[in-house]
């Protein structure tokens, strides 16, 4: 087993509504959908997010795309319009998600070092 970001095996996408962040994760091959869905679950994503998020995190399992949703409530200082924050839009919580450490097996992580991809330390 390696240790990589969650970057090198899935691409995000997010937005907002109000005080609502969503937050899709994509798994680059279908190979990787099961290590999303053992590894990042609501509780990791809350403990990442830490006092970002004030209120539920709601998972979405999407296996016929092999992606996993993510709505995090309260998570945006009041929305977009309310906030004192600089950006406190959804879609940077995206590159935020991705840098969860997730653990693959020796045959996925050969094939992403195969690729370029780096490992954690």
């Amino acid at each position: 087993m390696k240790t990589f970001y969650l970057r090198e095996i899935a691409h995000a996408r997010a937005g907002d509504k109000g005080d609502t962040s969503n937050i899709g994760l994509i798994a680059y091959r279908p190979e990787f959908y099961p290590v999303i869905v053992e590894q990042i679950s609501v509780d990791k994503v809350r403990a990442h997010f830490g006092a970002l998020v004030k209120g539920p995190v709601t998972r979405y399992l999407m296996p016929n795309v092999d992606a996993v949703n993510f709505v995090l409530e309260q998570s945006l200082g009041g929305g977009v319009t309310r906030s004192l924050s600089l950006d406190p839009h959804g879609k940077s919580y995206s590159a935020l998600i991705l840098t969860m450490p997730v653990s693959v097996s020796d045959e996925q992580a050969q094939a992403l070092l195969q690729q370029g991809r780096t490992p954690l330390a």
